[in-house]
């Protein structure tokens, strides 16, 4: 698979102009080639004191102005499930009493994930009736968690590995267990020995820290703005919920709790509903953007 790079500074945006109301504005969209499950940052060239105002994909684009004033941003991005073509971007710019609308069409390309099998418990195939009504708890619960975010950033700069391990490819891929299709790996998965330290990879709020069913012990950190990173499979939890971390902080021990085949991290990102690739939020310069 081709991956574009997304370094900010120095970056030349690709960029769709509309004018509106006696002046030129535009939407800047990076990486310039999206994909199934990209992280995807919006640039709006709007005045400082301006509302702006968004949707893309069935989602509400939730914008916030740069350290250095020059316009607002969106850090969302495109689920790993997302349906490949065309799509709208759409913004809405009030300021000075006047309303400005933009719109830019983005298409997306599609991702090509391997296909994976794995053998565990039988528990984690076929739940009993018991499990199933904890597997529904958890369900609720995060949907709760995941419906109220921070309303303003609460990382600054780039995003950092969980880990000092090498990853795995492993993003998207299609994963049969004990020879059953059951999900897709929304993930990126690190190679760590059970106790490894696991660190946030940003500043944020720490909104579930306890153990589930299949993500065994896990926590999930708040990052602002619908966006949120989640460590699975660990072996000890060191945070509480409610916790302000920073970015670095160590938040547990890496391990094989949940379902798993053997010790490891389970790293994901998560926009909203969207779940995005790890690997391209790492790669992305945010340095000169909050």
């Amino acid at each position: 698979m081709v991956r574009t790079s997304t370094r900010l500074g120095g970056l030349l945006f690709a960029l769709a102009s509309i004018h509106a109301i006696g002046q030129s504005l535009t939407i800047s969209v990076v990486p310039a080639v999206i994909e199934m499950g990209s992280p995807v940052l919006l640039h709006v060239d709007a005045p400082a004191d301006a509302v702006v105002e968004g949707t893309w994909l069935g989602r509400k684009l939730l914008f916030f102005t740069a350290l250095e004033g020059n316009g607002w941003f969106a850090l969302a991005g495109v689920d790993v499930e997302a349906p490949v073509g065309a799509s709208e971007i759409e913004v809405s710019i009030h300021s000075g009493g006047r309303v400005m609308i933009l719109s830019r069409t983005v298409r997306i390309l599609p991702a090509h994930y391997r296909t994976g099998s794995l053998t565990v418990a039988p528990k984690f195939v076929e739940p009993d009736t018991t499990s199933l009504e904890q597997i529904k708890a958890e369900a609720q619960l995060k949907a709760k968690i995941f419906s109220s975010s921070a309303s303003s950033p609460l990382w600054s700069s780039s995003f950092r590995a969980p880990v000092a391990a090498p990853p795995t490819d492993s993003f998207g891929t299609r994963r049969m267990f004990n020879g059953k299709l059951a999900s897709i790996h929304k993930g990126m998965d690190f190679r760590t020995p059970s106790g490894t330290p696991v660190h946030a990879a940003n500043s944020g709020t720490v909104v579930l820290a306890r153990t589930l069913y299949y993500e065994g012990n896990c926590v999930v950190i708040d990052h602002g703005l619908g966006l949120y990173t989640i460590s699975m499979h660990l072996s000890r939890i060191e945070v509480k919920e409610g916790q302000s971390v920073s970015s670095g902080e160590r938040v547990g021990l890496s391990g094989a709790t949940g379902r798993v085949t053997g010790p490891h991290l389970h790293w994901a990102v998560r926009w909203g509903d969207a779940y995005l690739d790890p690997a391209e939020l790492i790669r992305m310069d945010l340095s000169a953007v909050h």
